[in-house]
């Protein structure tokens, strides 16, 4: 086994992939003095900035083109460095599909410990995220590092869209249906691999599949409301969807479907506290009903690279509740 080979990349990060996100409520107060404020002046019309807190940013540029622009970056979710890489870069390009875009390029974001980790563990890290572009059809030119006591990577990218088909957070109505079109579990599965050193590759391979061709049936069937599933869990972006939108979540949780070896991960307690504080987040504004605390954890899991949650029946990919009237003061029920 080489030198590299032999490092454990999650010992070095604090946590892990999106569970190591800021907590969501606090990410909320700190930018609640910039929502609604005026904008910077620049060329074209913004259309998505920060008010509902939507997968990415949209600028009008001209009568059938908007530039869509997101970054997303996070310490180590696996000890593969490769793997690392090509996660963190689907999880950066997936903001552009949830908007409706494609990408067009990218560059990297990297923290690195220069003397503490082999660089060559660096340059795998790069690889995996070229790759994974390359399999987007997207350019990659270049980036910005630093050193950094804990290893970081991710992208900044910018995509464009047609302004008239947008997918926002904030479109959706009642009576539709929600789509999930990746399983949950990545998060317990993680917090095992980072515990254990185990590998899941049933986990890895969900992580590293773009989410491009969910995108792309999506707005073949006409849908204009989605986001991605990440480090707020499926129930933190349903309530942000809900809330944006003005309507209630309805879940079925028999519908919902999981990774293997997601529910014995939780059994033995490998959840992350990005994961509890998801659920502490949402609970006020959830009428969880009989469903078991266990099985709300899931639910709150903190995703990493994980599918798009789409307003809207999708051809191919489980429904797994709907939309309905607004209640007051409840976003997610079941």
């Amino acid at each position: 086994m080489t030198q590299t080979a032999a490092v454990r990349l999650t010992q070095y990060a604090h946590g892990g992939g999106c569970a190591c996100k800021i907590p969501p409520g606090e990410l909320e107060q700190m930018v609640a003095g910039l929502v609604g404020a005026e904008p910077p002046r620049g060329p074209g019309e913004l259309l998505v900035g920060l008010d509902d807190g939507d997968d990415a940013a949209v600028v009008r540029i001209a009568a059938g083109t908007a530039v869509v622009a997101t970054a997303d970056f996070f310490t180590p979710v696996v000890d593969d460095a490769y793997d690392w890489g090509r996660i963190a870069a689907a999880n950066a390009l997936s903001d552009v599909y949830a908007m409706g875009g494609v990408p067009v390029v990218a560059v990297n974001l990297l923290g690195w410990p220069r003397d503490v980790l082999p660089m060559e563990l660096a340059a795998e890290v790069l690889r995996g995220g070229l790759d994974v572009a390359r399999e987007a059809g997207c350019h990659v030119a270049g980036g910005h590092s630093v050193d950094d006591p804990e290893p970081k990577y991710g992208m900044a990218v910018t995509g464009v869209a047609d302004p008239a088909r947008l997918m926002r957070n904030d479109a959706g109505v009642p009576g539709v249906p929600l789509t999930l079109t990746k399983p949950l579990g990545v998060g317990v599965l993680n917090s095992r691999h980072k515990a254990t050193g185990e590998v899941f590759a049933q986990a890895i391979a969900a992580m590293t599949t773009l989410n491009r061709a969910a995108a792309e049936a999506a707005l073949a069937a006409g849908v204009v409301c989605a986001t991605d599933v990440t480090g707020f869990g499926l129930l933190g972006h349903l309530h942000k969807l809900a809330r944006a939108s003005g309507v209630t979540a309805r879940i079925d949780p028999a519908a919902v479907p999981y990774l293997e070896g997601a529910r014995e991960a939780l059994r033995d307690g490998h959840v992350s506290g990005g994961t509890r504080r998801n659920l502490e987040w949402v609970r006020p504004h959830t009428d969880a009903g009989t469903v078991p605390e266990q099985e709300l954890l899931l639910l709150a899991d903190a995703q990493t690279s994980g599918g798009l949650l789409i307003a809207g029946e999708v051809p191919g990919y489980p429904v797994i509740g709907e939309l309905v009237p607004a209640r007051d003061g409840v976003t997610v029920t079941f």
